[in-house]
């Protein structure tokens, strides 16, 4: 679809929030009363999703009174009312479709369309528009900051936006739905990917049905398996530690005091809550980097491409790949793989044995494996020849992923560059080639989950 910039710009009407939506707090109930019943829209799933899931797998038990004061509805916002920082106040996420018998969390607002308002608003541009800075921006200068931040209904009835007509409506937001189809298209073909590699790893070094010599099932076929401490284990194959899988490392934060050693573009610095943010499994830098002088006047241990990042407090299980050069703050344990083992194996070795990791940790504020005692995690070292085949067929498996990953990340950046200029009528989609693109709505309503 091709867009004009500044040329024709559409009439856009001024609103407030308050004088065109009821806004409505959500349901708060008990841990007892959830688990089980009806679906249950939770605080995670608004912040993470510009459109609500297309399918709600949270549960709670609530009563006809509360799903009918609580429902769900085509057209209905729901923002988030409290959040640690400012930043993270406030996301939105539009229902595309109605939701039978849903409620919603209590530390969300639901903004529902005044049934005496005659305004036409397109479920998908209020998507957009909600997360575009015109409204970021304002969101933030309302909020206030206790110890938590927090969005009170007053505030949000002050919010104003601005509406083009309902056909440049659809134009703007099937043009940016369009890209979200492709991200969440991506994402499912790397979740595949990531399934079938999972399942490899698991026949392969679980049920040990890796190939012999004839290339049939080791285990099926009559092979020969011998006594360890990690019970029966096939010939030629030991227990051993994950000290014999790579060089385990930590990692450091240079002092927060001084902000010379902190920059946008630098040496690349992970956290844990940098791999909160993000399902990829392949990543080249967090929310900030260090500066030379940070990493000379710390601890901080440069980790090459293929490092496998592993969180080990706060919590313990984050697990990624380094793309290239890394550090990361105290709060990982990470394995830099012996080349014939392989970023690939160990990243498949480490998912598999978290709960084992984290039965090891220690600490009374909160859990944290240490470098010594992550080093003697027992693990179940195979031949290097089955290693090799193994990595023979995931590595162009990652490949594939972090491909797609990458165009994930060019398309958001499009779409987030996009999305300002496109919703203050810098840049117009011309509404009549709109008649031959694909019935985006109904798309909708099938689709899964799209993430910001």
């Amino acid at each position: 679809m091709s867009f004009n910039a500044e040329q024709d710009c559409c009439l856009f009407r001024k609103y407030k929030l308050g004088e065109i939506y009821n806004i409505s707090s959500g349901l708060s109930k008990s841990r007892s009363e959830f688990g089980f019943g009806y679906p249950f829209l939770t605080f995670k799933e608004v912040f993470n999703n510009y459109f609500l899931p297309n399918k709600l797998d949270n549960l709670a038990n609530t009563t006809d009174k509360e799903r009918d004061k609580y429902s769900i509805k085509k057209g209905d916002i729901f923002l988030t009312r409290t959040s640690e920082t400012q930043h993270e106040l406030g996301m939105s996420s539009v229902a595309l479709k109605d939701y039978p018998e849903a409620t919603f969390n209590g530390f969300t607002k639901r903004l529902r369309l005044k049934p005496s308002v005659a305004v036409k608003i397109y479920e998908k541009f209020i998507g957009y528009y909600l997360r575009s800075p015109k409204v970021r921006n304002q969101i933030t200068s309302f909020s206030t900051l206790t110890t938590r931040s927090s969005l009170n209904a007053s505030m949000i009835e002050k919010i104003e936006i601005e509406l083009p007509d309902y056909e440049d409506q659809i134009g703007i937001a099937d043009l940016l739905f369009v890209i979200d189809l492709k991200i969440e298209l991506n994402n499912a073909i790397n979740k595949n990917l990531e399934e079938m590699a999972q399942a490899l790893f698991k026949r392969w070094f679980v049920d040990f049905e890796f190939p012999n010599e004839n290339g049939e099932p080791y285990k099926s076929s009559g092979g020969e398996f011998e006594e360890s401490e990690l019970g029966l284990i096939p010939k030629g194959w030991k227990q051993g530690t994950i000290s014999e899988l790579g060089e385990v490392a930590g990692g450091a934060t240079p002092s927060k005091k001084n902000e010379d050693f902190y920059t946008v573009r630098g040496i690349p610095w992970i956290t844990p809550k940098d791999l909160s943010k993000t399902n990829n499994k392949y990543i080249s830098r967090g929310e900030i980097d260090i500066t030379q002088k940070g990493f000379c006047n710390s601890s901080v241990k440069l980790l090459p491409k293929g490092t496998v990042l592993f969180s080990s407090r706060a919590p313990i299980g984050y697990i990624a790949i380094a793309k290239n050069e890394v550090t990361t703050n105290q709060g990982f344990k990470s394995v830099i793989p012996f080349k014939h083992v392989g970023s690939e194996f160990v990243y498949y070795l480490l998912k598999s044995n978290v709960e084992t990791i984290e039965s090891r940790a220690s600490g009374s504020t909160f859990k944290e494996i240490s470098g010594t005692e992550m080093k003697r995690v027992p693990v179940l070292i195979p031949t290097e020849n089955v290693l090799a085949k193994f990595n023979e067929i995931v590595e162009p498996i990652g490949r594939l992923t972090q491909k797609r990953e990458e165009e994930n990340e060019d398309l958001t950046q499009i779409r987030d560059t996009l999305l300002p200029k496109l919703m203050s009528g810098e840049i117009r989609v011309p509404v009549e080639q709109d008649h031959n693109a694909p019935d985006l709505p109904m798309v909708a309503e099938s689709s899964a989950i799209y993430q910001p």
